[in-house]
């Protein structure tokens, strides 16, 4: 077995289960690589990590062909790995040291566990969809693609913008807010739950329109099947907008022509068997501890 290794940060109050993470690998001979900046950092606080192969690309991951993607960090670097892997999905085992941790579901107390139950095979394939987006303007290269949102918004603070929005060419609404959301099942319960998005199971095959704060307050958030394609045109008083995919953003211009689309590939997140969706979202969202029930 051989796996890549990615973190965005190399953190010193972590340096502890990092080397145990290391260690743990070695001593149950799998091989593993590691993300090029984050093995310098490690090295460079005194850890000692026994592989000198890295990587920074998507063609050293298919170069290297891990059989899957050891991931320290919260959700946020989770979406972070899913850039080296393209339309190359490989399954994805996160060790939370975030906060929320919907996707990052392995505690690093439990790392030696995680590492056995993975060589074991002892663990099941979550698939999540993707979604992505195609423009006239060739952004986002090859990385056009986002497991949780893609997101129009306005560039400064000052007027709104109008989305005007359509769902295979058929004219649906035009949002005059701060920006709109079109998140996967995964995302909804990221921006677009702040936004007061709906919650969608993982399996829901959907996709949700939310709008940012829109002036119509009688415009709702919007679930519709991920078979169709959402397109849109943009305009408002500024010359430029922002669009991003998960954490990554760009700028463009009204002529900028703009759809999104389910991927033709999915997700990958190795969950074991005790883990489930229902008992995350329990924990994360604290759902039954209300002092009442106490």
């Amino acid at each position: 077995m051989k796996v890549a290794v990615y973190s965005r940060v190399f953190k010193k109050d972590l340096s502890k289960d990092i080397q145990l993470l290391f260690d743990y690998l070695n001593e149950c001979e799998i091989e593993y690589i590691t993300e090029d900046l984050y093995y310098a950092q490690c090295i460079a606080s005194g850890l000692k990590c026994s592989s000198t192969d890295t990587f920074n690309t998507q063609e050293d991951i298919k170069k290297y062909n891990p059989d899957c993607f050891i991931v320290l960090g919260g959700d946020g670097t989770i979406l972070d790995a899913i850039v080296y892997m393209g339309n190359n999905p490989i399954p994805v085992l996160g060790i939370n040291k975030g906060r929320l941790g919907f996707l990052a579901g392995e505690s690093a107390s439990d790392i030696k566990k995680a590492i056995d139950n993975l060589s074991k095979g002892h663990y099941s394939i979550d698939s999540r969809s993707v979604i992505q987006l195609e423009s006239s303007g060739n952004i986002f290269t090859h990385t056009n693609f986002a497991l949780n949102d893609f997101v129009i918004h306005k560039k400064d603070s000052s007027a709104m913008i109008t989305i005007h929005t359509y769902i295979n060419g058929e004219y649906l609404n035009s949002y005059w807010s701060d920006g709109l959301i079109i998140s996967t099942p995964t995302g909804s319960t990221g921006y677009s739950l702040s936004c007061g998005g709906p919650i969608m199971y993982p399996g829901a095959s959907s996709f949700v329109i939310t709008p940012i704060a829109p002036h119509n307050l009688n415009v709702r958030p919007m679930i519709i099947s991920d078979n169709n394609i959402i397109s849109f045109e943009i305009e408002g008083r500024s010359t430029s907008f922002l669009v991003s995919l998960d954490s990554r953003s760009e700028t463009i211009d009204q002529s900028v022509q703009l759809a999104v689309k389910k991927a033709s590939f999915e997700f990958k997140l190795i969950r074991f068997n005790e883990d489930n969706y229902l008992k995350t979202l329990r924990k994360k969202l604290m759902w039954g501890l209300d002092n009442r029930n106490i």
